[in-house]
């Protein structure tokens, strides 16, 4: 096993696999067996559908329980990582999501996309745009040899500012877009998707350590859950696209029109914040990290509020449904770019 795959899991390492055979599976579904859509649509409260809330909470959930947020304390100790990756996540990158998004969808492939519909794809980006990765970015932390405690730190921050910030900054930013911004919805979609699963957490967390200890805790229970993310993840990805699979065999096309933008976004992000850790002469264990955190996303929790705010058939759905398929191979090609400029880094 290559040095680059040992630490990632089996589901993990072929995802992109995974997603593909389940948008397959999915399409299949839709176009064979048209009753399995219809009667999971009618489950719903609020415009949430219940199947796929539960789904999504058994997504979210196991990476909440990895995440300490009493390792908040030790910020103040080397404060520029942390500056770095609040400053890139929150006031950047939602921001050239936008950009790039609007330019590709309305300008550059203006013909291929009716304006509807790009209005929903720009949706589904913002929403991707504004949810910076949280457990993965372990994963690829763990790849680069980045400093395992500094990275925690990263990703609880995070957290505790996903918390206040994602709903103001994706009402702004789909405001500007002109798109309806249904408050209500969205504020519930982060209270279910984010805070909920966050208590949770916290709560067995604290449980779990106080009977068993850390050690048990962290080797032991949070392992029991590793499968659980994926499997919930390809589940929740056969119901959308058996949804959505009429819009795909009408335009298939636009899976790829949609992934251009979400790519080139990618770099862009990951490229700003390396750049600047290197600036900042911030060690590599530290820079690939913080890198890596910028460039990916929280696809869960955007696929589980595109589909809240906008509903399991709309193209903002689709749309982060294409991040969920191009993340992985992005983020192993990012692996490797910052493998192999260590050596420009003072460790």
């Amino acid at each position: 096993m290559s040095k680059e795959n040992k630490g990632i899991g089996f589901f993990e390492r072929y995802l992109t696999i995974w997603v593909t055979l389940c948008i397959i599976a999915g399409i299949a579904i839709g176009q064979w067996i048209p009753a399995v859509p219809e009667t999971l649509g009618k489950w719903e409260y609020a415009n949430v559908s219940i199947p796929i809330a539960v789904l999504i909470w058994l997504m979210i959930y196991p990476m909440m329980l990895k995440v300490d947020f009493q390792s908040v304390r030790n910020v103040g100790k080397r404060p520029k990582g942390i500056l770095i990756t609040c400053v890139t996540n929150w006031l950047i990158k939602p921001f050239t999501m936008f950009g790039i998004a609007w330019f590709f969808f309305f300008v550059v492939f203006k013909t291929f996309i009716p304006t509807a519909l790009a209005d929903q794809y720009l949706a589904g980006a913002v929403l991707l745009g504004a949810a910076p990765c949280t457990a993965m970015v372990f994963v690829w932390s763990y790849l680069t040899k980045g400093d395992a405690a500094y990275t925690l730190v990263q990703v609880a921050v995070n957290d505790l500012i996903i918390l206040v910030a994602y709903v103001p900054i994706v009402g702004f930013l789909l405001g500007i877009g002109g798109i309806a911004i249904p408050w209500a919805t969205l504020i519930l979609s982060v209270v279910l998707f984010v805070v909920i699963p966050l208590v949770a957490g916290i709560i067995t967390r604290i449980l779990v350590v106080r009977r068993y200890g850390i050690d048990y805790f962290n080797t032991v229970f949070v392992n029991k859950f590793n499968k659980w993310t994926i499997i919930g993840l390809l589940l929740t990805l056969i119901i959308l696209f058996s949804f959505q699979g009429k819009t795909i065999l009408s335009n298939p096309f636009h899976i790829v029109l949609i992934a251009v933008p979400l790519i080139l976004q990618t770099f862009l992000i990951f490229f700003i914040t390396y750049g600047w850790a290197k600036a900042w002469k911030l060690p590599h264990n530290v820079a690939a990290p913080a890198g890596m955190i910028g460039a990916s996303n929280f696809f869960e929790l955007s696929v589980a509020v595109a589909i809240s705010l906008f509903g399991v058939q709309s193209g903002a759905a689709l749309a982060t449904v294409v991040g969920v398929l191009v993340e992985v191979p992005v983020m192993l090609t990012l692996v490797k770019i910052a493998n192999n400029t260590r050596k420009y880094f003072k460790n």
